[in-house]
């Protein structure tokens, strides 16, 4: 099974000096869209004002985000799992988890940034800026650089099932390839109201849930098995490949 996951805005400071090694992360693939979109990020820290404007940044963000993209290629590394930080990552909350639980996060986990496509949790990557809309000088839309060049590393991984719980804007930046057994995952309440904040909350007890029991799940009915087993709420919608995860509220961790 493979999960990809949404970045998330803020991130966790720090991490271990070293060379950024943008092939060696996961999906090899997509080296050259990470390295035309770190150049360019880069060459945008120069210039604070466009950097404002282009990320759509307050006075209180600008500095870091021009200190982080200016140092992208010399700034710390940290494992994507721990450097987001934010609803989703807290609520995953990856430093507690012992070493079987991570690793299984690094074989089954890709978060998916607009940055650097998507990446293994494990993989170490430095703090940077960049939403799935903004515009970059010097880069296409952001779209038209990774939609269909992520699809085809997605379809070269050959994942016999994928449970995709990004947002729709990141989605959009590398749709799972047609042909690939997949499932994406709406949030919602016993009523079936869309969530916002407690979206982000249940996904991310559902990946720890996943990392904590490590089930062998190659499809949607074993996903839905375990789940059942488990005491989460996983329910079809009748729209293919859509299921509903069903929360009111924020739950204890198990």
């Amino acid at each position: 099974m493979m999960i990809l996951l949404p970045p998330s805005e803020t991130k966790r400071a720090g991490g271990v000096r070293g060379p950024v090694d943008t092939g060696a992360w996961a999906l090899p693939g997509l080296r050259a869209q990470r390295e035309q979109v770190l150049d360019a990020l880069v060459a945008l820290a120069a210039d604070p004002e466009v950097t404002r404007r282009v990320l759509k940044l307050s006075d209180k963000q600008l500095a870091e985000a021009v200190r982080d993209n200016a140092s992208l290629r010399t700034g710390p590394l940290m494992p994507a799992v721990d450097r987001y930080t934010g609803v989703l990552f807290d609520a995953l909350d990856a430093a507690s988890l012992d070493g079987w639980a991570r690793r299984w996060l690094g074989a089954h986990v890709l978060v998916h940034g607009a940055s650097f496509g998507p990446i293994g949790a494990l993989d170490p990557i430095p703090s940077y800026r960049l939403g799935a809309g903004a515009s970059v000088p010097g880069l296409p839309a952001l779209r038209r650089l990774w939609a269909d060049v992520v699809s085809a590393a997605l379809a070269d991984a050959a994942p016999g099932f994928v449970l995709d719980l990004r947002s729709e804007a990141y989605v959009g930046l590398g749709p799972v390839p047609v042909g690939t057994a997949s499932e994406y995952v709406r949030v919602v309440t016993t009523e079936g109201k869309a969530l916002n904040h407690f979206n982000k909350h249940a996904k991310g007890l559902l990946v720890r849930r996943l990392a904590l029991e490590r089930p062998k799940i190659a499809s949607r009915r074993s996903l839905l098995s375990w789940a059942g087993r488990t005491g989460i709420e996983l329910r079809s919608t009748g729209e293919t490949g859509i299921l509903e995860l069903v929360t009111d509220q924020p739950t204890s961790r198990r």
